[in-house]
């Protein structure tokens, strides 16, 4: 009976998107839970850092975390407004801006599934999260927000199987899309023809097609390009720039706002975790692994003229 009753509920939340409104409900209730069971850490921390005086040291470690944050946000778009100058001094001025209204946010759980890179952070619909927004940390892109609750959102990473991110190399200007392997070190780079030029120690950079993901945030590092005379397209592999395992606080941004930095900027600390149950996603397209609802890509591949058509379909385009 109880198989049958969680087959029909993740039928209608797949297909109708009729438990929306259960899922936040859920999530409110949980909440005072991931509290209780995140205070008996809490007070053993707190006791320790109160014996080095701990407002003083709390608050210059948040300030400094905060500013160097920021900075390094900034300064990872200084190369690709650099390439973009040589390429169009004749024309316009650059159209990137540097300087998106951003939010910090803290990781309060994993995905412990092998089949998903999927993280949960401490931020939610009371502070004006939505599903597809960009996630970044100190170094590049890590992923895009899939699901909203009111106090937590659950974020998939750019390396999970089902996730794709429109890219270009940041030396040619070239355009492709980068596909999550599955393993945390790799992205795929399937689309680009075995004449593409494209060498080791290229970086990839977000080229804001589809309106997702704003222009000209690092995205990857090309590792290794192989070309088969017998094959249309090459094999390409890149590494993330991102700390995807390793980051503690994460960057939301909204594309396009660049309100004060100082007003909108926030650290909050002290997050409880969440349970591998709360990780839920919901996303309205069909199943990429097994059971698991694949995320769409938020942009098809944009490749030059000169590039043959790919042999198997992009991911569809989906508008924001």
């Amino acid at each position: 009976m109880f198989v049958a009753l969680s087959t029909v509920l993740m039928v209608m939340d797949h297909k109708y998107d009729n438990l929306a409104s259960l899922r936040a409900g859920l999530s409110l209730i949980v909440y005072p839970l991931q509290q209780i069971i995140e205070l008996p850490g809490t007070v053993s921390d707190w006791f320790g850092e109160s014996l080095s005086t701990r407002r003083r040291l709390q608050e210059e470690n948040d300030s400094l975390r905060t500013q160097q944050l920021m900075q390094k946000v900034q300064m990872q778009k200084l190369a690709s407004l650099e390439s973009e100058n040589i390429r169009l001094r004749e024309l316009l001025d650059s159209s990137f801006e540097v300087g998106e209204k951003v939010l910090i946010a803290e990781l309060m759980s994993v995905n412990l599934d092998p089949y998903k890179h999927q993280i949960v952070v401490n931020k939610g619909e009371l502070h004006d999260i939505y599903p597809g927004q960009p996630l970044l940390d100190a170094k590049g892109v890590m992923g895009q927000i899939v699901h909203a609750g009111p106090y937590t959102s659950t974020a998939v990473l750019i390396t999970d199987t089902s996730h794709a991110i429109p890219v270009q190399v940041n030396r040619t200007g070239l355009r492709t899309i980068a596909l999550g392997s599955g393993t945390i070190n790799r992205l795929d780079l399937p689309y680009l023809s075995n004449n593409a030029d494209v060498a080791p120690g290229d970086l990839l950079i977000t080229s804001g097609l589809g309106g997702r993901f704003p222009p000209g945030y690092p995205v990857a590092v090309v590792e290794a390009v192989q070309h088969d005379p017998g094959r249309t397209f090459a094999h390409i592999v890149a590494k993330p720039t991102a700390r995807l395992d390793r980051s503690r606080e994460v960057l939301l941004v909204w594309p396009g706002e660049t309100p004060d930095v100082e007003s909108d900027v926030s650290v909050e600390t002290g997050a409880a975790p969440a349970t591998e149950s709360d990780t839920l996603v919901e996303t309205g397209v069909s199943p990429a692994t097994e059971s698991d609802a694949a995320v769409e890509s938020s942009a098809t591949p944009a490749d030059d003229t000169t590039d043959p058509a790919p042999a198997e379909d992009p991911p569809a385009e989906v508008t924001p």
